[in-house]
């Protein structure tokens, strides 16, 4: 009778095992879903963390975006990028401007005065005086060893073509308050007139020179251009204009001036004998 209620049910210790793996099954199976449902998770917070402006900068990306691919425009990460370059490039051009800028004005011995205000026209342009009977100055002492004679007298107010900026004129030089360099220019219109060619020769040497006064005593030569003409004997008048023109370093307080070779037959008509400077570097 005992060995049959043994043989018709399961004994308290299959129960106990049949019962314990059905535990261990169902935690796999629960372990299981759990990691099936954090994976999905991970991978739709990855595919969000892709697609946002953070990631745009932090992935590697090796493709390239062209703003005329309608497929790079239409890229979650192009607005990024695109509006990153463009404020890259802005920075970058803004900061070599500053320092272009800032090298010009050191390289030019800009005094902080002058930075402040702002860069101010460094020029000149004098002209003649018609009807000046103190036209040129007779050469002494002091300027023996130049050549001709010093034109003395130039209109500098604003009445005519004539102005001076940030440049002074004195005893008909000009004088430099600014160290750089500076292109010189200088025209004289000489006429050969009826009531002086009795006394004179015909045959006229006509030369400009263009001098500088610097710490040295002795005046230095610049520039110089000559004609030499032969003007009839029948004529009642003869024209001739000399311009001479270049560019030299000039320092503060050296003076420069034009002087001439037979001064009487210069005309000083404003618009046609004139001398002036002005700072390019």
């Amino acid at each position: 009778m005992a060995m049959m209620e043994g043989q018709g049910g399961p004994s308290p210790g299959q129960t106990c095992v049949l019962i314990l793996i059905f535990t261990v099954l169902l935690q796999s199976l629960c372990v299981a879903v759990t990691y099936l449902y954090f994976t999905n998770e991970l991978k739709q917070m990855q595919d969000k963390y892709s697609k946002s402006g953070i990631a745009c900068f932090l992935k590697e990306d090796g493709s390239s975006w062209d703003p005329s691919d309608e497929e790079s425009v239409n890229s979650p990460c192009w607005e990024v990028k695109w509006q990153l370059r463009q404020l890259v490039r802005k920075m970058i051009l803004r900061t070599s401007e500053e320092t272009i800028s800032t090298v010009q004005e050191k390289q030019k011995g800009i005094s902080p005065e002058v930075r402040e205000r702002g860069l101010q026209r460094v020029a000149a342009h004098i002209t003649g005086t018609r009807g000046s009977g103190n036209t040129l100055l007779i050469p002494n002492s002091k300027n023996e060893k130049a050549l001709g004679r010093k034109i003395n007298s130039w209109e500098s107010s604003r009445s005519g073509h004539s102005f001076l900026s940030n440049l002074h004129l004195r005893n008909g030089e000009l004088v430099i308050h600014e160290k750089g360099l500076y292109y010189i220019y200088c025209q004289v219109y000489f006429r050969f007139q009826e009531e002086i060619k009795e006394d004179r020769k015909n045959d006229k040497q006509m030369v400009q020179y263009i001098y500088k006064y610097t710490s040295y005593p002795d005046p230095i030569l610049l520039m110089k251009s000559a004609r030499n003409n032969c003007w009839s004997k029948d004529a009642e008048y003869g024209l001739y204009s000399i311009y001479q023109g270049g560019i030299f370093e000039l320092k503060e307080n050296d003076r420069i001036f034009v002087s001439v070779t037979n001064g009487h037959l210069i005309d000083m008509d404003h618009e046609a004998s004139f001398f002036g400077a002005f700072l390019v570097g």
